[in-house]
């Protein structure tokens, strides 16, 4: 693990410029697969006897160095990176999960992870209890005999509730069970799970880590924490059928789950993620501490004008004093809250569409984390499949709008949302 601090890992970590040619840059490495030795070479590298590139879609010199960059930032023991955010979930939890097995998650998820837990995951006989993560015994309550881990956002897209990950932890230790963070929003620029108790972090490399809106990209983050051995995952201590036998906690200890994702989920899932996205990301995020700093900032002020506004009903953003979740804002996110932030416009749903496909500087589009701002209505559009109980459980509701605040000039997106209020007002 690295003892430097953020901003200098998310230049270099990673990147040996002595075993790449020299090159100051990352380079691309934009190939399938790799020249062995000899026979026994490449039999070594499969058997693991050695550590080396067999094949793209298990792993690749660029994606390396993204993963032990990510890894050095989040301060785990390593890394995989994936095609997406949704192809790190759920290569994530298939890879960790059986038929019969359970999970216990925060009900303040993105809809897709909504979705995938609630819907496409129960079609293989894995299903989740939905809680609310406010309160951290919660948890408890809900673990079955079959729970195999809790699943929560550290900053909820879209209802941005900062949860209290510490004693969350504590519920997954008592349960013996894995504690999975799905990091995005928050960055690991302004918050690290691992040292408040999460065993696995997960980002959609897609949005403040990339930045520009030009990469698909996940990630997962193993931090070594989690034992293994204690009784609940076979798969780890038993020999493995998939891999000639092979028992991973055995043989790889602390890195066994970051392993397990390689060997057999990117191995037979293939959600494997592209060189060329791999180095678009890394040029994000070499940035990273700076951009979100100014996303945080902006937000903040956004956020504060929009209390203002006669036209908005509600604003939510954990860095308001008003924000019911801001005193664990000060401890989790005291250096800055992130880009997102929502609000409730007078006049409901259609209010809410109307300012939605008005405003200009303001994108209409179902992303986050990109250097531009970016608008959208959730009810209508990524949280649609949801119904009304369950939007309101995520934190949706019909009149809100979720801006993904950028890092223009703060006056001139007050002006563009302004010009967007005026048309309701008429």
């Amino acid at each position: 693990m690295s003892t430097q601090k953020i901003a200098t890992n998310a230049l270099h970590a990673g990147h040996d410029v002595t075993k790449n040619g020299g090159t100051r840059a990352v380079p691309i490495y934009q190939t399938t697969s790799y020249v062995f030795n000899n026979s026994n070479h490449a039999a070594n590298l499969f058997s693991l006897k050695e550590l080396g590139f067999i094949y793209t879609r298990l792993n690749n010199p660029t994606n390396q160095i993204l993963q032990d960059r990510l890894a050095a930032i989040e301060g785990g023991i390593g890394a995989v990176v994936f095609a997406s955010g949704t192809a790190a979930i759920s290569t994530g939890l298939l890879t960790l999960l059986k038929a019969g097995d359970h999970i216990v998650a925060s009900s303040s998820l993105y809809g897709g992870t909504y979705n995938l837990l609630n819907v496409t995951l129960p079609r293989l006989g894995i299903t989740t209890t939905f809680v609310d993560a406010s309160n951290p015994d919660n948890f408890r309550t809900a673990v079955q005999d079959n729970t195999r881990a809790f699943f929560v956002e550290s900053l909820g897209n879209p209802k941005l509730d900062v949860l209290d990950l510490e004693a969350i932890s504590k519920e997954a230790k008592t349960a013996k069970v894995p504690f999975i963070v799905d990091n995005t929003v928050a960055t690991p620029a302004l918050l690290n799970p691992i040292k408040h108790g999460a065993d696995i972090v997960i980002h959609s490399l897609t949005k403040y880590i990339g930045g520009q809106g030009n990469s698909l990209g996940g990630a997962i983050i193993d931090a070594g924490t989690f034992d293994w051995s204690n009784g609940k995952f076979p798969e780890f201590t038993e020999p493995s059928a998939g891999y000639h036998g092979l028992k991973y906690y055995e043989t790889l200890g602390a890195a066994s789950y970051t392993f397990k994702l390689i060997l057999e989920g990117l191995r037979d899932f293939g959600g494997a993620l592209s060189p060329t996205n791999a180095f678009n990301i890394i040029q994000g995020l070499e940035t990273l501490s700076v951009r979100i700093k100014q996303h945080s900032q902006n937000a903040l002020e956004i956020a504060k004008w929009l209390e203002q506004q006669d036209e908005v009903a509600w604003v939510n953003y954990p860095g308001l004093e008003s924000s019911a979740y801001k005193s664990l804002a000060d401890k989790y996110l005291p250096n800055g809250q992130s880009g997102i932030v929502t609000f409730g416009a007078k006049g409901g749903f259609e209010a809410a569409k109307t300012i939605a496909d008005e405003t200009k500087l303001f994108s209409l589009l179902a992303n986050i984390g990109d250097t531009k701002s970016l608008i959208i209505h959730p009810s209508s559009t990524t949280h649609q499949q949801l119904n009304e109980e369950q939007q309101k459980s995520t934190g949706v509701t019909t009149d809100l709008i979720r801006l993904s605040v950028g890092i223009e000039d703060v006056e001139d997106l007050k002006a563009d949302l302004k010009a967007a209020f005026a048309k309701i007002s008429k």
